[in-house]
């Protein structure tokens, strides 16, 4: 399907900047010969709608600093105004929805447990679960495999102690569902249950069931830190972890997905070498490390780090960078501006250019199309001259268009990985004189690279026609 669908399509991208990098490596057998880099597959990153995410406490602070109508219009202004926000103020939002948020999972868990028969001392000590002052962690999503979201779980104890410090406490809120076959993913939440039932981590843990929108809302309104573990790079983009950066709770996660873009050490944390490691288990307990560690030595002494006033002067300092920088960058209005600018007005124009006239342009491309499938087989390159002098390469190469038209075409000189000069456009420079028929095309380069470097190639040229998406031939120069 995704195959028809690009075959259909004027324009393809990823909804990340790495999911654009992974489909153009996916999609490169339907563009043969073509550079991977050059796979005709951007990416637009998604974003959330703002708006159905904010707690009433964030929107009330996103107001009095911003504005009623600050996502109606431009928002190249709410970073500057949300910068201007006091700790204190922010701080009082933090806390106001973490005590909101252990409000509502108690009820829920104390419903969740009535229904399920559990005794009635069971449901008493539910509705006085957690302490809303407590570090609050959040993982919520589909439970698969390679959402891994049982990272945590590696080294149990470690886990524990962790979370029961009598100085420093944690807690954590886990929601999600697994998929009626997904037998993998239905195990993975057996586990963290199991773990729950121990009596030193029930205090500090809960598993919220019948996974819902409602749910999500209240949690990403509440928690402290957004917890996020696929492996590399199978998250497409992730949106979990943009719907708490308006409340200003900030994020731990892989840099997979949308945290590959977003992440600096400023306005969260992350996890991963920025590589990708398969399916490998020493690596996911490599990186299971690597979160333990993160939590102990840089979350939570952050987050109990306080001032005279009890603020927790570094914390609400990268709340406020989260918020300021990220919460604009990753809503839909971003997402649709963009949409509308690299996808559908050039869609339209190109559209309105191909109708215009009835269709004269069409019929235009049609026979150029034509032309190219006869002639293309027999296309050739004759002889390749470089010099080297004053401090560029210059190339000459003889191309046998056997009668095609040379409009119809474009020669490029390419060099692999090198953006100044990957499909640098040679000009035609004179036709041979005696019986030959080919064309000499010409081009001049910098010495920064060896001229052994370059090749050169002819593609098909129609000006609005998308190439290589709509026509993918491509002749290299042995």
């Amino acid at each position: 399907m995704a195959y028809l669908a690009i075959r259909g399509s004027g324009a393809v991208n990823g909804v990340s900047r790495l999911h654009g990098e992974v489909s153009r490596r996916l999609f490169e057998p339907l563009f043969p010969r073509w550079p991977a880099d050059e796979v005709p597959v951007g990416h637009v990153t998604n974003g959330v709608h703002v708006p159905s995410w904010d707690s009433a406490a964030a929107d009330d602070l996103w107001t009095e600093t911003c504005g009623k109508d600050r996502w109606l219009g431009s928002t190249e202004y709410l970073e500057r105004d949300i910068r201007r926000l006091s700790d204190a103020r922010l701080w009082q939002l933090r806390t106001a929805s973490t005590k909101s948020l252990v409000g509502y999972a108690r009820g829920r868990l104390s419903r969740q447990l009535t229904a399920s028969g559990a005794p009635p001392e069971a449901i008493c000590e539910a509705e006085h679960l957690f302490d809303p002052n407590a570090l609050t962690l959040g993982f919520a999503r589909r439970f698969a495999t390679y959402k891994r979201p049982n990272l945590l779980l590696h080294d149990p104890e470690r886990l524990l102690r962790l979370l029961t410090d009598p100085q420093h406490p944690v807690q954590l809120i886990l929601a999600g569902k697994a998929h009626p076959a997904d037998q993998a993913g239905q195990a993975l939440i057996q586990e963290w249950m199991h773990f729950i039932r121990q009596p030193a981590a029930r205090p500090h843990v809960m598993f919220l069931s019948d996974y819902d929108v409602q749910l999500t809302e209240h949690l990403v309104q509440g928690v402290d830190v957004w917890l996020n573990t696929p492996r590399r790079p199978w998250e497409a983009s992730g949106t979990s972890g943009m719907k708490v950066l308006v409340n200003g709770g900030v994020n731990l996660s892989e840099l997979d997905g949308w945290w590959a873009e977003a992440y600096t050490p400023e306005v969260g944390w992350a996890l991963g070498d920025g590589r990708e490691h398969g399916d490998d288990p020493a690596w996911d307990a490599a990186e299971a490390v690597m979160l333990y560690e993160r939590l102990e030595s840089e979350v939570v002494p952050e987050f109990y780090a306080r001032d005279e006033q009890g603020i927790p002067k570094a914390w609400v300092t990268r709340m406020r960078e989260s918020m300021a920088q990220l919460t604009p960058r990753f809503s839909a209005n971003r997402t649709v501006r963009e949409y509308t600018e690299q996808r559908y007005l050039p869609a339209s124009a190109a559209y309105r250019v191909r109708m215009a006239n009835k269709c004269a342009i069409a019929r235009q491309m049609v026979c150029w199309r034509q032309g190219l499938e006869e002639k293309w087989p027999t296309l050739h390159f004759g002889e390749l001259k470089v010099e080297t002098r004053g401090g560029h390469h210059v190339f000459e190469v003889e191309l046998f268009l056997n009668d095609l038209d040379p409009e119809a075409v474009k020669v490029e000189l390419y060099a692999e990985g090198g953006k100044d000069s990957a499909g640098q456009e040679m000009e035609r420079d004179r036709t041979p004189t005696g019986d030959a028929r080919g064309e000499i095309y010409r081009a001049s380069v910098l010495v920064a690279r060896p001229a052994t470097d370059y090749t050169a190639r002819v593609v098909p040229y129609f000006a609005g026609v998308a190439v290589p998406l709509e026509v993918n031939t491509i002749l290299w120069q042995r």
